[in-house]
């Protein structure tokens, strides 16, 4: 798993550590042995890999490609595209198309193109692929990396081998992150390591950006700097929010919170995301909590819909209210 370190200290941690070799990869280990396997025997296929995002899929295809290649070899041999290079038909038939059908003269094996977040390129682009990569197959192999399997057309799909790159487990990236702490010297407690972890959720790109932006700005990598490094509530602070929708009238309860957002810079939607799990630990009736979840739905639906954060609080604070006079009625 340890990887060899690059020299240049300036690098976002993300790419200084970002794996060499298939070896070097911590997760999916059944979709790695399969295409170490298709390496070593000379037959790989069309990839096309998907799944949320700082997961290692395109680590996994550049890792393939550095293993095939040597360095000199890497930039003639690989054409990389990402959703920021212009996807739409034209590219399709100008350069991935010039690319795939020239032979190189002094290496043998096929060519690798890496279309990264191909759930952005145009229907039309797709479609134009299709021909591309069943005319090239001989000389080029084609691998697809998306986060939505849906967005690709059901033609592209059929002539890839799929492998999904699920969501990172704690075990797997603990690991990792102790090596990187490690190497970096950073000093990391026990509860700043779970709060990574937490606020994460399987993304190891994400990790290790709040790793690196949280030991920048403080000594100590803790649970409160990793939550207010990057702007996430409090456990504490969610507690009050609830005590004091639940307890407090609602011009009191609505003028501490939004007090406490104003101060530590909380947006509503991650205060709802915390509440919803905390919500699941009060010990009120089933019809009660029903009643919040379904409330706190709307809100969130009406919060991506870019509507006033102030008129949703004070919807999150009724829908509390409420379930408060219901559960003193019962009793």
């Amino acid at each position: 798993m340890m990887a060899v370190v690059p020299v240049n200290r300036s690098l976002p941690w993300v790419e200084k550590y970002r794996p060499n070799k298939l070896d070097d990869l911590i997760a999916h280990k059944d979709i790695l042995s399969t295409i170490d396997r298709f390496i070593k025997e000379d037959r790989l296929p069309h990839l096309l890999f998907y799944g949320p995002p700082g997961t290692g899929k395109t680590s996994t295809i550049l890792a393939v490609a550095k293993q095939l290649y040597t360095p000199k070899e890497f930039n003639s041999m690989v054409l990389e595209l990402n959703a920021s290079d212009d996807r739409g038909i034209g590219i399709v038939r100008g350069p991935v198309l010039s690319f795939a059908s020239t032979r190189t003269i002094f290496k043998s094996g096929f060519k690798i193109v890496i279309l990264d977040e191909a759930d952005a390129m145009t229907t039309d682009a797709q479609n134009a692929l299709r021909r591309v990569i069943e005319k090239f197959t001989e000389n080029t192999r084609f691998c697809l990396i998306c986060n939505y399997l849906t967005k690709i057309i059901p033609a592209l799909q059929s002539r890839c081998t799929r492998f999904r790159f699920g969501p990172l487990e704690t075990e797997q990236m603990v690991p990792r992150l102790e090596y990187v702490i490690k190497e970096e010297q950073v000093d990391v407690t026990e509860d700043g390591m779970n709060a990574l972890v937490t606020l994460a959720t399987g993304d190891m790109r994400k990790a290790l950006n709040i790793l690196q932006s949280t030991s920048m700005a403080y000594d100590v990598v803790s649970e409160d700097n990793v939550y207010t490094c990057v702007g996430h509530p409090l456990k504490s602070d969610i507690a009050n929010i609830v005590g004091w929708m639940l307890n407090d009238n609602f011009s009191t309860a609505y003028n501490n919170i939004i007090e406490l957002k104003t101060i530590k810079g909380l947006a509503l939607h991650d205060i709802l995301t915390e509440v919803h799990k905390y919500v699941h630990r009060l010990d009120i009736p089933m019809k009660v909590r029903s009643k919040i979840l379904e409330k706190m739905a709307d809100i969130e639906h009406r919060l991506a819909a870019s509507t006033n954060e102030k008129i949703q609080l004070g919807s999150l604070i009724s829908a509390f209210q409420i379930a408060r006079d219901m559960v003193s009625q019962e009793a």
